[in-house]
This record gives C-alpha cells, structure tokens and sequence, in this order.
C-alpha cells in the first residue's frame, strides 16, 4: 500500500503490527504525517521507524512503513 495522508489523519493513533499504540498523528504537512511518539515505545521500534533519539517532539512517518490506514488509526508494518 502506498500510504496517503491528509488532513483528516491528524489525531488518529498509530498502532504497531500487534495492534498497540506506539503514538498519534499530530499533523499532516504536504502529505507527511508527523507523529509524536508514546513515552513507552521501545527504543527499539523508535530506531527501526528511522525515529531517532533527537530530541523531538515529533517526527515523519515513513510512507514505506505504513501497513494501512482506516477511518480509525494507521498501522504499521512488522518491523
């Protein structure tokens, strides 16, 4: 799946491939989503997401990482 975003991803929970909460869509910039990651994801997932320890409060979700999009939240591919 080649990954779209708009607008109306702004808010929406990002899930890993096990169905849990790895952070949410603060907003969407010229078709990127930017996430703010949950405090608890593993380091681990951060360095495979590309998502570095930076510092930052959000960063790009990477179109090639995306497993799909609902009408509910974005779910990531196995890593």
């Amino acid at each position: 799946m080649s990954a779209r975003f708009t607008d109306e991803d702004e808010g929406k929970p990002v899930v890993n491939a096990d169905g849990e909460k790895v952070g949410i869509v603060k907003s969407v910039e010229g078709g990127t989503a930017y996430v703010d990651p949950d405090p608890n994801v593993a380091d681990t997932f951060k360095s495979a997401m590309g998502w570095g320890d930076s510092g930052e409060d959000t960063y790009a979700l990477k179109e090639s990482n995306v497993e799909a999009i609902t009408d509910r939240e974005i779910q990531v591919r196995r890593l």
